[in-house]
């Protein structure tokens, strides 16, 4: 399995940006298909992106397609969503995962999940 670590959360005020980046080691990173999810208070954890082995192919949930990208380095065993034009309703912690299957469920099974990372948007 590969282990999984977030950074970048934080408070930011309606119509900031974000970046957040996913830190992996252990197994190969290039190896995986990987994402990002997010859970807010009371509600069930859902997709937010995915990106492919080789960062050529992505797709994400409709609320936040146009405002937020999914990038990786497989150099660096990184990956990111950079978030703009953030709302009150991206308030969530955020998760990154690895080895989503199939490729273009938005209800992918999940290898490995990082511990999350708190974003927070005031209006």
């Amino acid at each position: 399995q590969v282990q999984l670590v977030e950074s970048g959360g934080g408070l930011v005020q309606a119509g900031g940006s974000l970046r957040l980046s996913c830190a992996a080691s252990g197994r190969a990173f290039s190896n995986y298909n990987m994402g990002w999810f997010r859970q807010a208070p009371g509600k069930e954890r859902e997709f937010v992106a995915a990106i492919s082995r080789a960062g050529s192919g992505t797709y994400y949930a409709d609320s936040v397609k146009g405002r937020f990208t999914i990038s990786r380095d497989n150099a660096k065993s990184t990956m990111y969503l950079q978030m703009n034009s953030l709302k009150p309703e991206d308030t969530a912690v955020y998760y990154c995962a690895a080895d989503l299957m199939p490729w273009g469920s938005r209800s992918p099974a999940v290898s490995s999940w990082g511990q999350g990372t708190q974003v927070t948007v005031s209006s």
